[in-house]
């Protein structure tokens, strides 16, 4: 009951002494498997997640801004006269009857209680099917994201992840661009979520402020692998007083000179004469006074400045700033060294394994990872969500893929009813649901609204209605009557001057 400051701060702190004994509780208990273990993660990670909150309510209600605090304590040490002792003892009691009926489902709760159906939850937590809940990683989004790049090179899959954090061997001019950022920036982002799911203690927070404060140091001392700029000038450098001609430039070869270009923040593109006379105007004219269309696009910073170039392929805090989410990429992958190497000894076994053989293996591994005690019921294991069988098991993948039941087709006539796999998304528009939802729309469940499954249904079925009553028969206008002279008239017509007596 928090009807008072002090009585909110006195259980604010009874929870955090719950949460502490409970989350002991929990890791004095031994996992029976490494999917429990997983969920014990989790469970004691939510735990410390309400120990965070909870204390930084209580810090505010030290802190006392608002001087409530101050003026319950002052209430409290004051001593009621006589007169005003029952009155205050009333005023008490009412405010506990009104919390109550407030609150009727408040109960009073005891330090013996140990809270079994916390610690009973199961926490929600997806893997994909080639992660194998946590013991792969999957990386070939980011694999199909690298070898179609300009700064990514053509390999095998496993042959990629032995090598996915060495970026040191990409060019600068590469990592320059707007595609590479976004690159590590997926990177980040899938590495520091597969790391929360299977490691949830982990601080990955103060693991990233401890590498950026390392960082800065490193930087100013140029101790970053890859981004020594001594190296890269060397490396590009061509001293222009040493050729007199563009025909002696075009000698050095298009790689060359497409360093040197970059390395001055020059477009770096085209042929090798084009790259050879670009670099060659540097010879009489400066480079601050150079025509800016010669000038290669700067990327643009998270504040979208964007300044001319100075010299260099890119800003230096764009530079530094992808130089630290390199650092922060590396840092993580050694944390997750151990996933790594059962990711490309995985990979490499894929490359020699027959399809019966890597049903078997995946099996092996769904019994491995699922495995339970001895007492308890076992589980069918179905990381990929495939359906059920007759047998009560998922079907196989490859029939899984041959009718295309991972594909989802939705039917906001049907109350937006998810259909899997296109046979059976064709056959649900003769079905009761959708039969149904037409009825309710007032349309037909005709051909003409076969594959038509959004709300705006009715309005093409009104855009019908409508070209069919310009089409219709019309009895007044379009039926015919003859008179005794011969002459024809419609029906409304020859009404009319029957009615006159004109016929």
């Amino acid at each position: 009951m928090a009807s008072t400051v002090l009585e909110a701060t006195r259980a604010a702190h009874e929870d955090l002494e719950r949460l502490e004994r409970l989350a002991v509780s929990e890791l004095q208990r031994e996992p029976a498997n490494p999917r429990d273990r997983l969920f014990q993660s989790h469970r004691v990670r939510h735990m410390l997640d309400l120990v965070v909150s909870t204390s930084g309510k209580l810090v505010e209600i030290y802190e006392d801004k608002d001087n409530a605090r101050k003026d319950e304590i002052n209430t409290h040490l004051t001593a009621p006269t006589q007169s005003g002792l029952f009155s205050k003892y009333y005023e008490r009691l009412k405010e506990i009857r009104e919390y109550h009926r407030r609150n009727p489902s408040a109960r009073f709760v005891s330090t013996t209680d140990d809270y079994e159906e916390l610690l009973k939850e199961e926490p929600v937590i997806e893997f994909t099917g080639e992660e194998t809940f946590g013991r792969y990683l999957d990386l070939h989004e980011l694999y199909n994201e690298f070898i179609n790049s300009k700064f990514g090179t053509l390999m095998e899959y496993s042959a990629y992840v032995g090598c996915f954090s060495q970026t040191d061997k990409i060019s600068h001019s590469h990592k320059a661009t707007r595609k590479y950022r976004e690159y590590l920036e997926h990177i980040l982002e899938y590495l520091t979520s597969f790391l929360y799911r299977t490691e949830p203690l982990q601080d990955i927070d103060k693991i990233f402020l401890k590498l950026e404060s390392e960082f800065e140091e490193q930087w100013a001392n140029e101790g970053i692998l890859g981004w020594g700029n001594k190296g890269t000038e060397k490396e590009s450098e061509i001293d222009l007083d040493y050729y007199s001609t563009v025909e002696e430039l075009v000698e050095l070869g298009p790689e060359k000179l497409k360093q040197a270009l970059a390395a001055r923040g020059l477009k770096s593109g085209g042929t090798v004469q084009q790259r050879a006379d670009r670099l060659f105007l540097l010879k009489v004219t400066p480079l601050e006074q150079l025509d800016r269309k010669h000038f290669a696009k700067v990327p643009h910073t998270k504040d979208g400045s964007n300044t001319a170039p100075n010299g260099n392929a890119f800003k230096e805090d764009m530079k530094k700033e992808i130089a630290l989410m390199e650092v922060k990429m590396k840092r993580l992958c050694e944390l997750l060294d151990e996933a790594f190497v059962r990711t490309k000894e995985n990979a490499e076994k894929k490359l020699t394994l027959t399809y019966e053989e890597m049903e078997a293996e995946r099996e092996e591994e769904e019994v491995q990872v699922d495995t339970e005690s001895d007492d308890e019921e076992q589980q069918i294991y179905n990381p990929l969500k495939l359906p059920m069988g007759w047998d009560g098991k998922p079907i196989p993948y490859w029939l899984y893929k041959l009718h295309g039941l991972g594909q989802e087709f939705k039917c906001e006539i049907c109350g937006n009813h998810s259909y899997w796999g296109r046979r059976a998304y064709e056959r649900h528009f003769k079905e009761w649901r959708h039969q149904h939802g037409m009825r309710c729309l007032g349309i037909p469940n005709t051909k003409n609204f076969n594959e038509i499954t959004s709300i705006e249904a009715k309005a093409l079925w009104e855009k019908i209605q409508a070209r069919q009553g310009v089409n219709k028969w019309r009895p007044d206008l379009e039926e015919e009557y003859e008179d005794q002279e011969g002459n024809i008239y419609n029906k409304k017509t020859y009404t009319d001057l029957q009615r006159q007596g004109l016929i």
